[in-house]
Order: C-alpha cells, then sequence, then structure tokens
C-alpha cells in the first residue's frame, strides 16, 4: 500500500507539473500575442483557469503523503510527542473526511457539468473534464489521509539525524 500511495502522489505530481508548464506556455503565449499582435490569445484566461484547478488538486497527493502541509504546531510545541502524534492524527482523520467530501461534490459536479454540456464561454471546452481531474486526485489525497489517521505513517521520510541511527 505504501508503495502504491507513493507512485500514484508522484504520478498526479508529474502530471501536475506538466499542466503547469502548459499554463505557462500559454501565459508567454497570451503576454507575447497582445506585445506583438496587440490582441490577446484567445481563450488564455480560460486556459490558465481550467488548468490551475487541475495543478492544485494534483499536486494535492503528494503534500499530505510526504506530510509537506501547513502545520502550525506554535501551541503544541512543548506538548509530549504522545500529544503531537495524537492530535497529528485527528487532523488526518479531519482532512480525509473534508477531502473525501471535496472529492464526492467535484465528482457529482462533473457529471451534472456532463449531463448538462456546460462548456467554457470562449473555447467551448466541456467543464467536467477538469471537474473529475479535480476530483481523483482529492479522492487519493483524502484515502491518504486516512491510512494516516488510521497507521499514523505517511510517505514522509524520517528527519536525518533518526535515518542515520
Amino acid at each position: 500500500m505504501h508503495e502504491t500511495f507513493e507512485r500514484a502522489a508522484i504520478g498526479l505530481a508529474i502530471l501536475g507539473g506538466i499542466v503547469l508548464a502548459a499554463i505557462a506556455l500559454v501565459t508567454t503565449g497570451g503576454v507575447l500575442s497582445r506585445w506583438a499582435l496587440g490582441s490577446p490569445l484567445t481563450g488564455d484566461t480560460e486556459i490558465v483557469g481550467y488548468g490551475t484547478a487541475v495543478v492544485l488538486a494534483c499536486f494535492l497527493p503528494l503534500c499530505q503523503w510526504r506530510g509537506a502541509n501547513v502545520i502550525v504546531d506554535f501551541f503544541t510545541a512543548r506538548a509530549s510527542a504522545t500529544l503531537r502524534a495524537g492530535l497529528d492524527r485527528a487532523g488526518a482523520l479531519l482532512l480525509a473526511l473534508m477531502l473525501g467530501l471535496l472529492a464526492w461534490r467535484t465528482g457529482v459536479g462533473a457529471l451534472d457539468q456532463h449531463r448538462y454540456g456546460a462548456e467554457t464561454m470562449l473555447l467551448q471546452w466541456p467543464l467536467w473534464p477538469a471537474l473529475m481531474l479535480m476530483a481523483v486526485p482529492m479522492a487519493l489525497a483524502s484515502l491518504m489521509a486516512l491510512y494516516t489517521a488510521v497507521t499514523g505513517r505517511n510517505g514522509a521520510l524520517p528527519p536525518a539525524r533518526e535515518r542515520r541511527g
């Protein structure tokens, strides 16, 4: 299970990186088009918005799996390791529930958008694929958070001082 989560998280992060590179190219093309031709690249803002949602969702599983989410430990810095571990598990459970809910509702939204034939305004791209591409990584991140909540483990490497031992 551990290796499957690792590979899936890395694969989705690579997909997110590819989409992010495409967004950068479209943005650059839009700026150059405005500068050189005096007119915008048709649909560039739609493409950026469409892709950004997918990119953000694709990086969620790797952040969750590597324990790279933002943690505010101001109030728990002096707490015992047992208490911090318990709070981390409770936080992972809450995150699993929230991401599961978001994945479910995003998937339902994708099906609704498909049924109604919703499209972007200028390019007339269907909206449902972007929503589905968001739902899948959110569902995976939810499963990873649930795994962390149950086992107390994720894919994060232990601190260097613990690895040497």
